[in-house]
Order: structure tokens, then sequence, then C-alpha cells
């Protein structure tokens, strides 16, 4: 068995018949990162769950780790969709991996659920590449940072979600790094570390300032920041397939093992 914070550089790390204890280790960190700074993490049936009714982001609620039989399965997803509508999501969210029981597809189709998004955990392993054109985000770079992530994930409600990342930038286990474009930011990219686990959360470059090496330099100063914090291990999620696969392959990283997003909409539940 191997132990991925032991031995980060163990070749068996990346074995598939060994993603489990990566996955475990990765999903607790999501879990503990989706919480900053008023979120509950805890169990829903069979699931582990976050619950942050702050966090406007979509790892601010979201379930994993669902491992029992397939009624046990099921009765959680259906706990789930009146958990997260409890909080004000229109939508219930939870990662399939190798933490999840086989059958997920199966169950979740039968209880309403549908697959939105195939993804990989991927795991740092070369040198981190740095720049002297990165540099640590202040207080005064959260309008920016702020209007950037909008703009990538399509939000809505800038102003709450400034705010949130107000509350990570004051904690110490959440990284943010900025590159300049003049008078306005060219990029950002946010990570998060905590118990030797590190994750690299966003990376966003203004479309004008791509292609140039600016994603990978702040990839690469939030990997040596969560390292020098104490992260043994440093992973990440990305899009299967496609520039996001191939950025974070650029950046150092290895596949890991699989991931499925499944959601539910939960509109018809909310208060």
């Amino acid at each position: 068995m191997v132990d991925p914070l032991r031995d980060p550089d163990d070749p068996d790390l990346l074995d598939p018949y060994r993603a489990r204890e990566l996955a475990v280790l990765v999903e607790a960190a999501r879990l503990a990162s989706g919480a900053v700074r008023y979120g509950k993490v805890g169990k829903v049936g069979c699931a582990q769950v976050v619950v942050n009714r702050d966090n406007p982001l979509p790892g601010g609620n979201h379930a994993c780790a669902l491992y029992g039989s397939s009624a046990e399965v099921a009765g959680t997803l259906m706990r789930l969709e009146r958990t997260f509508a409890d909080v004000g999501r229109a939508e219930a969210v939870v990662y399939a991996s190798p933490t999840t029981v086989a059958e997920i597809e199966g169950i979740a189709d039968d209880a309403g659920w549908y697959a939105v998004e195939e993804l990989l955990a991927v795991v740092h392993r070369g040198t981190p590449v740095t720049s002297p054109l990165v540099r640590p985000a202040e207080d005064t770079d959260l309008a920016g940072i702020g209007a950037l992530l909008a703009d990538d994930l399509g939000m809505a409600g800038q102003d709450r979600l400034v705010r949130h990342l107000g509350q990570r930038l004051d904690d110490p286990r959440c990284v943010f790094r900025v590159v300049d474009d003049g008078d306005r930011l060219g990029g950002f990219a946010a990570g998060f570390g905590e118990r030797g686990m590190g994750l690299v959360e966003h990376v966003v470059v203004r479309p004008a300032r791509r292609r140039r090496g600016l994603g990978g330099a702040l990839v690469g100063e939030v990997v040596t920041a969560l390292r020098s914090a104490g992260a043994l291990l440093v992973a990440a999620h990305v899009a299967e397939g496609g520039a996001g696969e191939r950025f974070a392959e650029a950046c150092g990283f290895a596949e890991g093992y699989p991931v499925t997003a499944y959601a539910r909409r939960v509109d018809e539940l909310l208060d």
C-alpha cells in the first residue's frame, strides 16, 4: 500500500490500482478548502460533504466519496438534494473518483443525476517554473481577481465573490499569486494547502496575455509557495482532454485518476 505523503516521489503513486489512497488525500484537501471560512465539512449518508453558504464557487458546496451499498448510495443522493437546496444552491454536485462505488453511473442515472463533466486529478511531478513577474496578491488586487475569475466561470454577483476571495486572502492556508498588465491584472493563480497536501485550484490569464508563459509561471509560483508552506504533494483537477490537460502536462503535472462530476437541479426544493 502506497502512502502518498510519506514518499510523494514513489513511482507507484500514479498506479491506477493505488489511486484510492491518493484520492482520499486530494478530496480531504478539497473539502477543507471549500469550507473556508464559514463552511462545514461532514457526512451525509455515505458521502463526505462540504456546505458553505458564503462560498459562491462550485467547490464550496459539493459531495464526494460515496461508498456503500447501492441502496445506501441511492439514499444518499436523495438526501444530498435536500442538503444543497437548504443552503440555497440551485444545483447539487457530486465528484465521483476511486473513493466512490464503481456502480455510481447507473445509480446516479436512476436517481435523476447526470454526468456533467469529465475531469482528471493530476499530480505535480516536475520542477516548478517561476518568474520575477509574478508576485503575491494584495487586498487591492481582489477586485481584479474577482473580475477575472467571474468572467472565466461565467458567474454573476461579483461583489459576493470578491468578499469570499477576501476571506481566503486572510487565511494562511490559501495562496494567491498575480501578474500585472499595466494598471490591471494580467492573470492570477490560487492554491490551498493543509496537512501536507497542496492544491492548485484556479489559473486565469487575460486572453491578450496568453501564450507567453505567464500561466505556467503563475502555477509554478503557487506550487513553490505551497511546498514552502509544507505541502509534500501538490495536485489539481483539470478537464479531461483538450487545452486544460495539455497545459497541466506542460506545468509538470502527471495524470493521477479520473473524476466525474454529477449534478442534479434542486431549484424546486428551494425555500
